[in-house]
């Protein structure tokens, strides 16, 4: 079932879509973040799209722990953020 889209992409597709650079991309990778697999030759990666979307879901799940967090802090503390 092709969709018209790669189901592998590129690092480089994979920064334009998250608005990073390739090294930041790397990086993920590399360190475990993003799943992705080595293909070829050296520096050959690539990310699987459902593994993209993944790990976007991921992030936005930590991004509300925080936002959870701080309000617990808040709470505790009477301050609010702005």
């Amino acid at each position: 079932m092709s969709t018209g889209q790669p189901r592998f992409l590129k690092l480089t597709d994979v920064a334009e879509v998250l608005n990073v650079t390739t090294r930041q991309v790397y990086a993920l990778v590399r360190n475990g973040d993003l799943r992705g697999i080595q293909v070829g030759g050296r520096n050959q990666w690539r990310v699987e799209d459902v593994e993209l979307e993944d790990y976007i879901k991921r992030q936005y799940a930590r991004s509300s722990e925080r936002d959870s967090d701080r309000d617990d802090v808040d709470l505790h503390s009477g301050q609010k953020h702005t």
